[in-house]
């Protein structure tokens, strides 16, 4: 049993650490399921539909990750030992790390795929003994650039769900893709609290109603029912390719930036004095190490997510036991075959086009994260920026710029995240020994 922790005053458990009845545990942590249910789900069928993978396969990859997301809510709430961070947090696949496993896995096969979220699990790991050094190489400036990049890449593989590998769509796929884009947005105006959180997964369900009903597409559920364990290494032994999995490893380190600002964003919420330097590797080592759990079952790197903190703040309930309950009704939903057997069948033009709205979303966020730099025509971040974007689009637009190149600088140059990420971090160490010694103290030259 955890200990419960008290105020300073020393009079009362904090919010964070009180129980919670269980007739009011069940629905509050259901909320939390809704929440972020269509996140796994809408990864796994990116995943799915990029690799061209059959409705079981489809289904036993969801069913690993909702047990995944399950045990990474109880391990990051709960704690067990210096691992996870005793806060109310849920976690998901990172949709951006998603992205970069798709990448390496069209550019180098699932295998190794699978073995570069073993190596950057491991890196991440590794590195945390050095945690307030390398979280320095990735302020707002880097991390907008990275996600912008993530962003704009996935779009385009996003769009092939749609066209098919040939790039060339049929038109009842494109509106079968246009209709769930706007049954989404139609979900996030018109609805409110846990279920506009929810209209991604509401838009799938009204593109497949419509898939069924007029003949656009096919509902294909997989085979099976009752309660079954995903597949074992469902691509075969990992690979280990440490430049192919470079995109990866690179974006490993990343998450120390986005980690920290959303660990003292929810102990603020639970009202915690914010202590990132005993909670930051508590919640990155639970990332870790389901991240790794993640490699065995053919998922991508698990990460914390902070989009409960909104509900949180909507019901006014802090403890951790709710996210911890979060995390059983997962476990539970992972077990339950049918259910992922059921949305294995969902149309790829169903897929494409919620997966167009999650990928502009994080194409946004980066665009966000960059208006927290100095962008100023007066310091550097914006010759930073600018170059660091062509960096990572050149690859993009001009696919064979690198074509003459060794192998090892195709797979560094090729990848927009890494050459992109790469430049920014060099530039931003470079040119900030060249800032103004007059620089205001607050911008990014000054950092």
């Amino acid at each position: 049993m955890t200990a419960t922790r008290t105020t300073p005053a020393g009079h009362a458990p904090d919010a964070v650490d009180a129980p919670v009845p269980l007739r009011r545990l069940v629905p509050l942590s259901a909320q939390h399921v809704l929440a972020m249910i269509a996140a796994p789900v809408s990864t796994v069928f990116l995943v799915a539909g990029t690799l061209r993978l059959p409705p079981a396969a489809t289904a036993s990859l969801l069913s690993a990750v909702l047990l995944l997301c399950g045990a990474g809510a109880l391990l990051q709430s709960l704690g067990v030992w210096r691992i996870g961070g005793r806060l109310p947090f849920v976690m998901l696949p990172g949709g951006a790390a998603t992205a970069l496993f798709l990448q390496i896995a069209q550019d180098h096969g699932a295998p190794t795929a699978a073995g570069a979220v073993f190596l950057a699990a491991s890196l991440l790991l590794a590195v945390l003994p050095l945690y307030a050094r390398v979280v320095r190489l990735f302020p707002p400036l880097v991390m907008g650039v990275t996600v912008l990049l993530i962003g704009i890449a996935m779009i385009r593989v996003a769009a092939r769900l749609v066209t098919g590998p040939d790039g060339t769509g049929e038109p009842r796929a494109v509106l079968l893709a246009a209709l769930t884009v706007a049954a989404t947005v139609a979900a996030y105006v018109l609805l409110t609290g846990v279920w506009r959180q929810t209209s991604v997964l509401i838009g799938m369900a009204a593109g497949t109603l419509v898939a069924v009903t007029t003949g656009l597409g096919a509902v294909t559920p997989a085979a099976g029912s009752g309660f079954a364990l995903p597949a074992f290494l469902p691509f075969g032994t990992p690979r280990f390719d440490v430049v192919a999995s470079l995109p990866l490893l690179v974006f490993s380190l990343t998450t120390l930036a986005e980690i920290t600002g959303q660990t003292v964003l929810n102990s603020e919420t639970v009202g915690r004095t914010p202590a990132p330097e005993r909670d930051v590797p508590r919640v990155a080592r639970a990332d870790a190490l389901v991240s790794l759990a993640g490699g065995l079952f053919g998922t991508s790197l698990m990460v914390t997510s902070a989009e409960n903190i909104g509900i949180g703040r909507l019901t006014g309930v802090r403890s951790r036991f709710v996210t911890a309950g979060a995390g059983a009704l997962l476990i539970a939903l992972g077990l339950a075959t049918p259910v992922s057997r059921a949305l294995a069948g969902i149309p790829e033009a169903v897929v494409g086009g919620s997966a167009l709205v999650v990928y502009a979303v994080i194409a946004v966020m980066g665009v966000e994260m960059l208006r927290r730099a100095d962008l100023s025509g007066t310091g550097t971040g914006s010759l930073t920026a600018a170059l660091a974007l062509t960096a990572g689009l050149l690859p993009l637009l001009s696919p064979d710029l690198y074509a003459g190149f060794p192998g090892w600088a195709r797979t560094i140059l090729g990848s927009g995240v890494v050459a992109g990420t790469l430049t920014a971090v060099l530039l931003t160490a470079l040119l900030n020994r060249f800032r103004s010694p007059t620089a205001p103290p607050g911008s990014r030259d000054a950092d």
